[in-house]
Parts: structure tokens; sequence; C-alpha cells
């Protein structure tokens, strides 16, 4: 089974004004690697060798971090480097029409494969597209990575209606950010899915539909879960670099847990807090 990879990587980055009026979001370092990297080698170990990286007129520097430097490579080796070890294409989504509409852009991409949709604001401690490929493998749906949050207030999140079913998780509803005492769990979405080619059929009736502003997948995801042909996979440890204190955090996280930079930095934190 070939699975392909898509990375939505078209927003404004707004919160990390103004230095992503030059720098894209997805480049921002996590020690020395741009965090979409993380992203693209989490596809590589998972299978993934074909991937998708949509962009915007603003990213035009990303498609540089996926080509070869040929005088970089006179100076070092090439492992060093860091080259990555997919097949990479790009699309442009030209209008900020919401991410619905930005994965309309993959259908020819896709053609009739499953595809792991990534939103490089979110990292794993684990091989998390890894998980959402065997789920399918084995159950043939659609697969949401989701999130326990029990005891948390979830309503920033979308939030996941989900029922045992035999030997899966099944969902049945997805609802965003609803009201804090009105969810239907505490099962969130993270920002991983494995998505099967029936998706965009729904997208493309919802926003058919839609009225105004910024389309999202949520309606196309609760129109195939009605026919029991979505699952729910609850993933492990998830980093939201998304946001500054969550970027700061993933990055000291990352940083303690590197073998040449993990002790020296516990110790000079200690002498800070």
């Amino acid at each position: 089974m070939a699975v392909k990879g898509v990375i939505v990587a078209a927003g404004y980055g707004s919160r990390f004004l103004p230095l992503t009026r030059v720098v894209p979001k997805e480049l921002l370092p996590i020690l020395d690697r741009p965090a979409i990297d993380y992203v693209v080698q989490e596809f590589a170990e998972a299978g993934i060798e074909d991937v998708l990286i949509i962009t915007s007129r603003r990213k035009k520097v990303l498609d540089d971090w996926f080509d070869r430097d040929v005088e970089l490579e006179a100076s070092f080796d090439r492992a060093r480097l860091g080259y990555p070890r997919v097949r990479a294409e790009f699309v442009r989504q030209t209008e900020m029409k919401g991410t619905g509409h930005a994965l309309l852009l993959a259908r020819n991409f896709v053609g009739s494969d499953p595809f792991v949709v990534s939103f490089p604001d979110d990292l794993f401690a684990g091989n998390c597209s890894k998980l959402l490929v065997e789920e399918h493998a084995r159950t043939g749906r659609m697969v949401l990575a989701c999130g326990d949050l029990s005891g948390q207030d979830v309503s920033r999140y979308g939030v996941v209606a989900a029922e045992a079913a035999g030997d899966r998780l099944a969902v049945k509803d997805i609802v965003e950010k609803p009201p804090k005492g009105t969810e239907p769990s505490h099962l969130v979405s993270w920002g991983r899915y494995l998505y099967t080619p029936e998706l965009f059929d729904a997208l493309d009736r919802g926003l058919r539909a839609h009225a105004k502003g910024e389309f999202y997948a949520t309606d196309a995801i609760r129109a195939v879960a009605a026919e029991d042909r979505v699952v729910a996979k609850i993933v492990g440890e998830r980093y939201d670099t998304g946001e500054k204190l969550g970027y700061l955090t993933t990055v000291i996280e990352f940083a303690l847990k590197h073998p040449d930079l993990g002790e020296p930095l516990r110790a000079w934190l200690k002498t800070r807090v």
C-alpha cells in the first residue's frame, strides 16, 4: 500500500510576526533543524516517500530546504547537510480560503492513494504518521490522531465523539471548539490525519455550499464519519510550536533530550529557576 504525505504550510504565521513576514514559521529552528523537517523525517520513517507541500506566495524559501546546495557539498559531508529523504512537490494556495480549500489542491497529487496530512505546528514524541498508517492498514478507514485530555479544558480544540466498535474506536462526530461544559468527550483531534480520497468528494460538496469565510475540513470529516468510515487513534506526546510559549518549551524539551546539550542545559536551567 502506497501512502503519500501532504504538508499544509500556506498560513500567515501571524502569531510570530514580524519575523514571519520574511521567514516562514515552518522554518523556525528546533535546535539545528527547521520545524518542517521533523515532519518530513517522520514521514520518511513511516515509509512515505512522496510529499506535497501546500504553500503560498510568502513561502518560496521552503522550496530551498528540499533542494541541493552544491557549494556546501564541496565543503561538508552530505549527511551533515540533512537533505530530506522524500520526493517533494509544491503547490500554491493563491487565496487564503482555509484548510479545506487547501486540501482540495492535493487531489491530483493524491490520486487513488491514502495520504497523511500534517500541519508543521504539531510535532510528536513518537512516529505519529506510522501509527496512522498502521491503523489504516488494519481498519481500511480514515484515521484521526487524537489525544486524551480528560480533566482538562478542551474548548479550544476540535473534540471527537467516538465509541468502541469491535477492535476500533469509531468516530461519530467532531465539534470545533465547543463551549466549556458542552464537549462530547475529552478526546481531541491533533494535527495529523490519514485521509482516503473519498474525503475530496465531501470537501467538494461542502465548498459548494459554503457561504463565506475560511473553509475547513471538519464538515467533510463528519460526513465520512456518518458512513462509519473514520476511526480515532490515540497517540503519544504532542508539541505545539504554533504559538510562542509552545515553541519555546518545545525547543527546551528537545534540547534536554539532546545527547550533547541535555546535561549542560539542565545545569544552566538550575541556576535560573
